[in-house]
């Protein structure tokens, strides 16, 4: 049975190279440009984003309870502090990521549901290659520090997740086309039963950015598809929305009422024809859902032990 396609409009018009990241935090919108090395945050009532423009390239964020912001950089952790215009205060590093491994940097990265902040790294070493699985999925806190999971190398880790109870973690290879589940355990940062969670149905579709709604649905943006797939807690696809460019990056429910989904795109790896047909790739496209589905991160826990 074919799904209605829902379209989604034109939000905010953008030019990033590689829009990800995105969130709902204390009224406005909230994204990395990874390759512009910028954090960018919109209230929908003005005409143009705050900018802050940081040292290194931003793969993932999380707002922090003491209203600071956890930045996944591209070789390390660090706690910012940021007043209402975005400017950015002295760079306080936690962790550094991969040192001795040059190929990689971070990418994708959520809040658990206890505030620890779980993300994964990507290759960035030559074409994608399936068999380039050099990267890895971390979680990081102030009480452990830096820990690895032991999940399977990927060449590209996205789709970061978790049920609403947090004992599910979502991730993805994007290379590999699917969407894997496990079991997690935020306390001892434990995982088991690595099992399936969804294939994608397009061949040009590749797992990108995932969030889970109210319900336990999982939203999915795939990557040259130009869309956002709802799945249901089985993995089945229940719905389809869709960009006018090729690039779906990563999909977020919030506005003031938590009834609106967002998405963000990019114009990396998009020729000049197709930049020519696309003008619009690298904007944010959102649509007014039918009911309230947003359900906030969890804030980083900055202040228990603080570094």
């Amino acid at each position: 049975m074919s799904l209605q396609s829902h379209p989604l409009q034109l939000a905010l018009r953008q030019t990033a190279r590689l829009g990800e990241g995105l969130q709902w935090h204390r009224g406005r919108w909230w994204w990395t440009d990874i390759e512009a090395a910028t954090l960018h945050a919109w209230r929908p009532a003005e005409p143009l984003p705050l900018t802050c423009r940081l040292p290194d390239r931003l793969g993932s964020f999380a707002h922090c309870r003491s209203g600071r912001v956890l930045l996944g950089l591209a070789k390390r952790l660090a706690l910012a502090a940021l007043d209402d215009d975005l400017n950015l205060g002295p760079l306080q590093t936690l962790a550094p990521v991969d040192a001795a491994e040059p190929r990689t940097r971070i990418n994708d990265g959520r809040t658990d549901r206890s505030g620890n902040f779980v993300f994964g790294t990507l290759n960035e070493d030559g074409e994608r290659r399936p068999r380039s699985t050099i990267a890895s999925f971390y979680q990081y806190s102030l009480r452990h520090g830096l820990r690895r999971l032991a999940l399977p190398a990927v060449a590209i880790a996205n789709s970061l997740c978790f049920s609403l109870d947090g004992r599910t973690l979502y991730f993805c290879d994007t290379l590999t086309q699917r969407i894997l589940q496990c079991d997690y355990d935020a306390d001892s940062a434990q995982v088991d039963h690595i099992r399936p969670f969804t294939e994608m149905d397009l061949p040009d579709a590749w797992p990108d950015g995932s969030v889970v709604d109210a319900q336990g649905c999982l939203w999915n943006a795939q990557w040259g598809a130009g869309r956002v797939a709802r799945y249901d807690a089985s993995g089945a696809l229940m719905a389809i929305y869709t960009a006018p460019t090729a690039h779906a990056t990563c999909p977020a429910l919030g506005g003031p009422g938590r009834d609106e989904l967002m998405l963000t795109t990019a114009r990396a790896e998009l020729s000049r024809e197709a930049l020519a047909a696309q003008p619009h790739a690298g904007s944010l496209f959102g649509l007014r859902l039918p009911e309230a589905l947003g359900v906030p991160d969890a804030l980083f826990e900055d202040q228990g032990d603080n570094p």
